[in-house]
């Protein structure tokens, strides 16, 4: 089956669990379909360059999954009718990344504190 990624985000006003709920529940209709989920990443609450529908931040959330052309098309369809789902973005790839994302290592350099000596 081909190899998707997926990004999407949501409101800014979702509660965490209820953003983390978007991506079990966009699973299951991935699952319903003949698909399944790779690898799921909540990236949090990040600031966007620009407002959508008068937001300035949203819930990013990140896929990796695995499934046929049909599940996913009925997955970005879901995804655009709902109300707390503001953008999407689906890419199809060849083969998945070992290991976290980009922005998952961003966060866990950030967390370790490697910023060096900061009293020059």
């Amino acid at each position: 089956m081909p190899l998707y990624e997926h990004v999407f985000i949501s409101r800014q006003d979702l509660s965490n669990t209820q953003a983390e709920g978007l991506v079990e529940h966009f699973g299951t209709v991935l699952a319903d379909n003949g698909g399944k989920v790779v690898e799921s990443e909540y990236w949090g609450v990040k600031t966007m360059a620009y407002k959508i529908n008068k937001n300035r931040k949203g819930h990013y959330a990140y896929l990796r999954t695995d499934a046929p052309a049909p599940a996913v098309q009925e997955m970005e369809r879901l995804m655009r009718l709902h109300d707390d789902v503001m953008r999407v973005l689906t890419l199809k790839v060849d083969e998945h990344e070992e290991g976290p994302s980009v922005q998952m290592q961003k966060r866990d350099d950030r967390d370790r504190g490697d910023r060096g000596d900061r009293r020059r």
